[in-house]
């Protein structure tokens, strides 16, 4: 009975041996190997051998992206405004040996540090850039946890700030100030506006007075230019007129003709006289006025007809007769 318990008792020590000998390590993963307490390697996906009571896996890594959220801190800005800031950090184990023995916990560690360099960033900074340049801190806190987790064996991939909570006395003050702004920007629209409102009314009233004045220089020139036509056409129908009555004088019996047309001017101007006065009207009985006249434009139609007849070519004026002057030599009411 013994001797039948030791076959079972050789089949479990060789399970415990081959499950202590035999190790599989999963995909993105990195395992420490010790061999009697001293490094002795980095054990890769896959299976891994080790020797049974000497060989153990002292530590097991993860190599896959890692989001740590980094506590939220009060930070104080250049301008000693306080920030409560938080962010989240991504790192990355590069170097599983290091991040075993490089440090006892690289994950409090990549933690402290982000925080300290958060600190030290936001300081250098007045509150304004902090909400700008987001970009910059991000970036500067990356930098500076980088070169100091090289000797954890970590890489840290990038920072992120999640929130940035000023005091709420300082939130109601940039409230104002960003009314205040807009308010401003509304004004100087309003005076933009009325401005450019302004220039438009002047540039039209300017223009409208050039069409206008345009307009009426036109006009001028037209009115003048119909006004000179107007005189040359009178001029020419005059200066046609004369003409056909020097060639009608210049007929026989033209200046008898004219003679008559002369004294019935002459009695329908002293008749016009008469009756326009409100007095009595006394005209002399010596006509020789009427006469005179007479002749005076007969003298005047024979000096026109000189330069088509000759000198000599014009007949004599006849005077008017006695009766017709004797006629006149009464009282006209």
């Amino acid at each position: 009975m013994e001797y039948a318990a030791v076959p079972l008792v050789i089949l479990v020590i060789a399970i415990i041996v081959i499950t202590q000998s035999v190790k599989f390590v999963p995909q993105q993963n990195a395992w420490v190997r010790e061999r009697l307490g001293k490094y002795h390697g980095t054990m890769t996906p896959g299976p891994n051998f080790l020797i049974p009571f000497i060989d153990r896996v002292a530590y097991k890594h993860s190599l896959k992206e890692i989001p740590l959220d980094v506590p939220s801190q009060v930070c104080i800005t250049r301008d000693n405004t306080q920030l409560q800031v938080d962010g989240i950090l991504y790192f990355q184990v590069t170097d599983p040996m290091r991040a075993s023995y490089g440090s006892s916990n690289y994950i409090m560690a990549v933690t402290q540090l982000a925080q300290t360099s958060l600190r030290s960033v936001i300081g250098k900074l007045e509150l304004d850039k902090t909400f700008e340049e987001r970009d910059i801190i991000n970036s500067q806190i990356v930098s500076a946890i980088d070169e100091a987790a090289l000797n954890w064996g970590v890489k840290v991939l990038r920072y992120e700030i999640k929130d940035l909570t000023p005091p709420n006395e300082i939130l109601h003050a940039m409230q104002r100030q960003i009314t205040a702004e807009r308010e401003k920007r509304a004004l100087i629209a309003a005076s933009e506006g009325r401005r450019q409102e302004q220039i438009n009314i002047a540039t039209g009233e300017r223009e409208a007075f050039i069409a206008r004045s345009e307009g009426a220089k036109q006009a001028e020139i037209n009115k003048a230019q119909g006004e000179a036509a107007a005189i040359v056409a009178v001029a020419d129908a005059t200066a046609d007129a004369i003409r056909k009555v020097a060639e009608a004088i210049r007929q026989p019996g033209g200046e008898q003709a004219v003679q008559l047309k002369v004294a019935e001017r002459a009695v329908d101007a002293f008749g016009k006289v008469a009756e326009d006065s409100k007095t009595t009207l006394v005209i002399p009985a010596n006509m020789s006025e009427v006469s005179g006249l007479i002749a005076s434009a007969m003298k005047m139609i024979g000096s026109v007809r000189t330069p088509a007849g000759g000198p000599g070519a014009a007949a004599p004026v006849a005077a008017p007769s006695p009766q017709f002057s004797s006629e006149w030599g009464r009282d006209v009411r």
